[in-house]
């Protein structure tokens, strides 16, 4: 049974690119996609994802916020936080909020590993 992720993105076309990559690029499945925090919260409570990818800046909580909140909920689950706003402070508020991996978005291609690494 392969792997499940559960794609977070306000931006409807990134999630689609991510999607295909992810599905073209491992052996996981995308179980679901959500719009937001809010959205990713209720969708993974449903869905029971292997792996979440949050989006860092998403409307209402951004993917730090949402992800501390995922690790509360389900702290078994790895979250990855993909950033078009790749610092420092940002990497490390994701650490501190028990997000396994940082991956900035114009470095894609370090996606598939990030994930196959984090669901072995």
């Amino acid at each position: 049974m392969p792997k499940r992720i559960l794609i977070a993105d306000d931006d409807e076309v990134l999630r689609e690119v991510i999607r295909r990559f992810l599905e073209s690029h491992t052996t996981c499945e995308v179980c679901g996609e959500a719009v937001n925090g809010a959205d990713a919260i209720a969708k993974a409570e449903t869905l029971n994802p292997d792996l979440i990818l949050l989006d860092y800046l998403m409307p209402g909580m951004n993917g730090i916020e949402t992800g501390a909140v995922l690790k509360a909920m389900m702290p078994e689950v790895p979250v990855i936080l993909f950033t078009g706003e790749d610092s420092w402070a940002i990497q490390s508020a994701a650490m501190s909020a028990g997000i396994k991996a940082v991956v900035p978005k114009p470095q894609m291609g370090r996606l598939a590993g990030r994930v196959v690494s984090l669901l072995d």
